[in-house]
């Protein structure tokens, strides 16, 4: 019930998206018209029969009313520049995202939480010095730049990673289209080569984006064991002879995970719609791709669509925080 009222309020926020969205994609320069025409040298009529034909010769306010009528039916528009469907590219390139996603947050926590807690328990010392700059060095270069370097550091130079072209090598056949996550689609048909091969081409990728998103994940955890730390349970704890182990883990740590859990949810969702520098210098076909591209030739519903499929699952990141929060500490509820 609770979360189908936090669904329901949800709503408002998106609606004001889609229409914020929908408005900007039309002050910014460029005919779509003109640019989707099959002949560079079209006249005149011509383009005004394509725009006719895409709609864009109606008023603002029909336009948007026929735009939201078609999202609440489940269609998303056209892409003028696949031909496809915008709803069937975006199932074709999310799970792409998706897995590149999941598995830079899943690396950047393994580092992100070890070097915080690290930093926690030798406050001041070299180590913890090492570590914030170790992240801040990581906020500081861009993601492209990071990306850049490190496929001339181990492919050009070391030669020990596959080509940055895309999610499977030159060689290697696709999977059946089970999931679209290539390395779960790869173990459910038993293709452990390939699966191998697919796990390589997301190593340099991932760990771009893990990169950049470290210091947030380490600072909040390291200011969170801090805080957690100088409580006076944990004093307690030490004090009755329970071990330094159990307490750093089994109080000091669960008491400090709800904030890394809210950065967590936050940077997924950041991570999720801004890897789009990412996808293109590793070549990765997902959907911030496909934004960029669609932006770049004035392609107004793969823009949107994108930009509504972020902000849903944004809310249903939200979501799944406030349930992660009951488990972390059993007196937060999803109320």
């Amino acid at each position: 019930m609770r979360v189908g009222q936090r669904m329901l309020s949800s709503v408002p926020a998106l609606l004001g998206v889609v229409v914020f969205t929908f408005l900007l994609m039309r002050v910014l320069p460029g005919d779509p018209a003109a640019f989707f025409s099959s002949d560079p040298n079209a006249g005149v009529e011509e383009i005004a029969r394509l725009r006719t034909a895409m709609g864009l010769d109606k008023p603002l306010p029909i336009q948007l009313g026929i735009y939201l009528h078609d999202i609440g039916t489940g269609n998303l528009g056209r892409s003028m520049s696949t031909g496809q469907t915008v709803l069937v590219d975006l199932k074709e390139r999310l799970p792409a995202s998706l897995e590149l996603t999941f598995v830079a947050l899943a690396l950047a926590l393994s580092l992100s939480i070890p070097l915080g807690i690290l930093a926690a328990l030798k406050q001041g010392s070299i180590i913890d010095h090492t570590v914030r700059f170790i992240c801040s060095l990581g906020v500081c270069v861009p993601t492209f730049v990071c990306g850049l370097v490190l496929i001339y550091v181990f492919y050009v130079v070391l030669g020990v990673a596959p080509d940055p072209t895309g999610r499977i090598g030159a060689f290697d056949a696709p999977p059946p289209g089970i999931t679209g996550l290539l390395l779960i689609d790869y173990l459910l048909v038993g293709d452990l080569d390939s699966w191998r091969s697919a796990a390589s081409q997301l190593i340099l990728p991932a760990s771009t984006m893990a990169l950049f998103v470290l210091a947030p994940l380490s600072r909040m955890t390291r200011a969170s064991m801090l805080a957690s730390l100088g409580s006076d349970f944990i004093r307690t704890a030490h004090s009755i002879g329970l071990s330094r182990w159990k307490v750093i883990v089994a109080y000091g740590l669960r008491n400090a995970l709800l904030p890394v859990i809210t950065i967590s949810g936050v940077v997924f969702s950041t991570m999720l719609g801004a890897n789009v520098l990412v996808e293109k210098v590793f070549a990765w076909p997902g959907v911030g791709s496909y934004a960029l591209d669609a932006l770049l030739a004035s392609d107004y519903a793969p823009v949107q669509g994108f930009v509504l499929l972020m902000a849903t699952i944004f809310v249903l990141v939200n979501l799944i925080i406030d349930t992660l929060y009951g488990i972390a500490d059993p007196r937060v509820s999803i109320r």
